[in-house]
């Protein structure tokens, strides 16, 4: 067993028997992972040090919500076969059926369904007096091909370039 003072600073350490603690982690798994025979477990109940890091851990995850989405995580690997129960029941309500079906699809994360969310930018430049220029863009994500295609493509901004040279400001700079 690794010295007690070097185990009270392992975060992972300490992590796993939180872990075990919250019934997210089994004894076993957790005497396997660190290679802790009986004995040296009892020991480490005995050790007051390493108990009050373990509850400030369990705080921390708590208030984090750490432990909230691991054992979620546990119980949530058990839908997919309750609702493939529901969907194949032929005694079923077919309401209930069909709902299960869409859980599952959702379940299955199929990729996105809808139009991807754009990109919008605009660009403001302040020329002075009234002469402005803007740029109002929207970005959609483009395919490999439609990147390709919008390369080889020659699009210019049109623009009015400031041709009143009565004025020169740049000279007072």
């Amino acid at each position: 067993m690794a010295d007690a003072g070097t185990l009270l600073e392992n975060h992972e350490f300490i992590s796993d028997l939180c872990r075990y603690a919250e019934n997210i982690l089994s004894e076993a798994a957790v005497k396997k992972k660190w290679h802790f025979d009986n004995e040296t477990w009892e020991r480490l109940g005995d050790n007051n040090e390493l108990v009050e890091a373990i509850e400030n851990e369990k705080l921390r995850r708590i208030r984090n919500g750490s432990a909230k989405r691991e054992k979620a995580q546990q119980h949530i690997v058990k839908a997919p076969d309750i609702l493939e129960k529901i969907m194949s029941d032929e005694s079923a309500n077919p309401r209930h059926r069909v709902d299960s079906i869409k859980a599952l699809d959702a379940i299955a994360d199929p990729g996105p369904q809808a139009t991807p969310a754009t990109d919008r930018f605009v660009i403001n430049i302040d020329l002075g007096q009234d002469y402005k220029l803007t740029i109002d863009k929207e970005r959609t994500p483009l395919t490999p091909d439609e990147a390709r295609k919008r390369l080889n493509d020659d699009k210019v901004i049109e623009g009015t370039a400031i041709t009143d040279q009565s004025k020169d400001d740049w000279k007072k700079w």
